[in-house]
């Protein structure tokens, strides 16, 4: 009270005088503003009601408030453990509160309610309207929903392809997600959630459509309003369009993830964003989000490091495939091809709506554009555990495995026709959705083997897939190349890794592929280079394909600048 009464009265006469008539106890015993349920309420009565300007209530605290000399006021507040007897007896005389000191010797009570009182009837008619008591979580919506994950053949534009026409796979996840919100049944459960770049990703045809979501409406006439797909915001809007904010944008993405246990009804949201801007810039929340069991998928557009042609270091992503990898219950996958984004999001809607697993996913697209082929009989196991063969190559006694993913597939592609029509090697091509769910299966196999010495071994995905195959294996993404290296110890045999460690630069793709040595001149170099290595194909040979494609063997290491 005398600290009080100098420090904080004392600082002017005429508040000094207020407390001249009064103790060092009493103005101890001054309830400050935070601390007095009548004084908050008076506030908060007074700021809801208040209209036409914000708000501000300013609550001053004690800190440990209660505690005495256990802490109050002090801070060690924060390293109080536990209050110790005479501390509690203190607390009890502060605040009136029912208890014997024999109680609080022997043990410290819980103090209840009478169940008759009126604060018990309160606290259970507000229990009740809130939709239970605590703590509980829903782990799924409730009955009445009914919602089911629409079939595959609802992508079926994209299972079929392109034809002779180019698209980016962003194009066609935009599509899917178009097909999807047009669903009667389903539309409506469908959150479209973007950033600012909803023109880059050919989004804008869809704000007519559904418009973007505003609670007031459309309060200004847009620069575009003459055009045909032009800019319109809706109070029944259902695109969330958060402005340049990765982080609002994401918990929105967490709103609409969780709702099934929040709110009892499941909502499928689709967040697309620069794939750079995603788990880099906002993993925290991204990790958040995974530990609420955030259901929901995360597209990473414009994705790659050789892809977005010209953006530069900022935007040139070649690690959240390494990021996604960190969290457990992130599903994720770099597909090449339409029909392997329909399958990944069919197969992600089953998984998190129909059997209620507690999982996300998080894909990448591109905005390149080439022909899309029609989906192969068979393969949509292969796409959801990783991979699957592409192309078998024809028939010689040296042969190797090409393995690809994303944009750099076609690469890959490029390579083995290189390899075929300049040296006579056929290759089998591979194309990986995911390095990351191979080696997580390969983990899951391992483990079991280890904690099963007797049983039969059990064999990973990807070794039954390769299982006979002949080697050297060359892998090769748009990302890091930890990406591929995290197959190493599953591999039958040699395994080289090619990638895109370093910064991002401005150039088109042509050159960046070059730049990072992950075209298909340097996967063909590498690849006789490691034939050579077995001794499978003349290291002078090696020397001459690099003449030959123009590869300048002294050029530096693109990590280094």
């Amino acid at each position: 009270g005398a600290y009080v009464r100098e420090n904080f009265f004392g600082r002017y006469p005429e508040t000094k005088a207020m407390v001249a008539d009064m103790s060092d106890e009493e103005i101890w015993r001054l309830n400050r503003g935070g601390h007095d349920p009548l004084k908050v309420h008076a506030a908060y009565h007074s700021a809801v009601r208040h209209k036409g300007q914000p708000t501000i209530i300013l609550a001053k605290t004690i800190k440990g408030y209660g505690m005495g000399t256990a802490g109050e006021g002090q801070n060690i507040a924060h390293q109080a453990k536990k209050v110790g007897v005479d501390a509690l007896k203190a607390f009890r005389d502060r605040f009136n509160i029912p208890l014997s000191d024999k109680e609080i010797d022997n043990h410290v009570p819980f103090c209840k309610f009478k169940p008759d009182s009126a604060e018990l009837e309160y606290l259970h008619e507000r229990r009740k309207a809130l939709g239970g008591y605590l703590p509980q979580r829903r782990t799924k919506p409730l009955p009445a929903q009914k919602l089911k994950a629409p079939p595959l053949d609802m992508f079926k534009a994209a299972l079929e392809g392109t034809g002779d026409r180019e698209a980016s796979t962003t194009m066609v996840f935009v599509r899917m997600l178009t097909a999807l919100l047009r669903d009667k049944d389903f539309g409506k459960y469908v959150v479209p959630i973007v950033p600012d770049e909803a023109r880059t990703f050919g989004m804008e045809g869809m704000f007519r459509q559904v418009g973007i979501y505003s609670s007031k409406g459309q309060l200004y006439t847009p620069q575009d309003a003459e055009q045909l797909m032009f800019y319109k915001e809706d109070k029944k809007g259902q695109i969330l369009e958060e402005g340049i904010n990765e982080a609002g944008s994401f918990c929105s993405w967490l709103a609409s993830g969780t709702s099934y246990s929040n709110h009892g009804i499941q909502t499928i949201p689709f967040y697309i964003y620069y794939s750079m801007f995603g788990f880099q810039r906002i993993g925290d929340f991204v990790w958040a989000g995974a530990d609420q069991r955030s259901r929901g998928f995360m597209v990473g557009g414009t994705a790659g490091r050789t892809t977005l042609a010209g953006e530069g270091l900022q935007h040139q992503d070649g690690h959240s495939h390494v990021l996604a990898s960190t969290i457990p219950n992130c599903v994720s996958y770099d597909p090449a091809y339409g029909y392997e984004i329909a399958v990944i999001v069919q197969d992600g809607m089953r998984r998190m709506i129909d059997e209620q697993e507690s999982v996300f996913f998080y894909f990448t697209c591109m905005n390149e554009n080439y022909v899309h082929p029609p989906i192969p009989e068979g393969v949509e196991k292969g796409i959801l555990k990783g991979m699957y063969l592409l192309q078998s190559g024809g028939e010689g006694d040296v042969r190797v495995q090409l393995m690809g993913s994303g944009t750099i597939l076609r690469e890959v592609l490029a390579a083995a026709e290189l390899l075929q029509e300049d040296f006579d090697i056929p290759s089998d091509v591979w194309s990986v959705t995911s390095f990351n769910e191979l080696r997580r299966d390969a983990l899951k196999a391992e483990r079991w083997n280890q904690l099963h010495p007797e049983e039969e071994p059990r064999s990973s995905y990807l070794e039954e897939c390769l299982d006979g195959r002949q080697g050297p294996f060359v892998a090769a993404t748009d990302y890091m190349k930890i990406v591929p290296d995290q197959l190493q110890r599953w591999m039958p045999g040699q395994y080289v890794s090619l990638g895109t460690d370093g910064f991002g630069r401005s150039d088109a793709r042509k050159a960046l592929r070059e730049f990072f040595e992950v075209d298909r001149y340097y996967i063909t170099v590498v690849t006789l280079k490691a034939l050579s290595d077995e001794g499978k194909f003349d290291k002078a040979r090696v020397t001459e394909a690099i003449a030959r494609y123009g590869i300048d063997p002294d050029k530096a290491d693109p990590v280094t600048l």
